[in-house]
């Protein structure tokens, strides 16, 4: 059985640091993209980070230069690593694996940027 799950949500000021963790099982997790996306009240859920099974990265615009996405292989770990945050980054966060046609999401965890 396939699980992914994030942890690391939670209530923080504007310009604060965050950082969000996605723990995987029941799959080769090396051989995997990775991603986040994000859903705000009101709003469709959107993209916000990739890490590639190569290591290779790429980030929405909204985020870039603020938000690190890494990975750990031999841990089945993905890190969010967030900072300068603002208001407009509270949402739900989620954490997505995906090789070829094989899809799994987690259950979101919220993050709330307060002003």
């Amino acid at each position: 059985q396939v699980q992914v799950v994030e942890s690391g949500g939670g209530l923080v000021q504007a310009g604060g640091s965050l950082s969000l963790s996605c723990a995987t099982s029941g799959i080769v997790f090396s051989n995997f993209h990775m991603r986040w996306h994000r859903q705000a009240p009101g709003k469709e859920r959107e993209f916000v980070a990739i890490i590639f099974s190569s290591g290779d990265t790429g980030y929405a615009d909204s985020v870039k230069g603020r938000f690190t996405i890494s990975r750990d292989n031999p841990k089945n770990l993905v890190t969010l690593q967030m900072m300068s945050l603002k208001p407009e980054d509270t949402a739900v966060y989620y954490c997505s694996a995906m090789l070829n046609s094989q899809l799994y999401w987690g259950q979101g965890t919220q993050v709330t940027v307060s002003s």
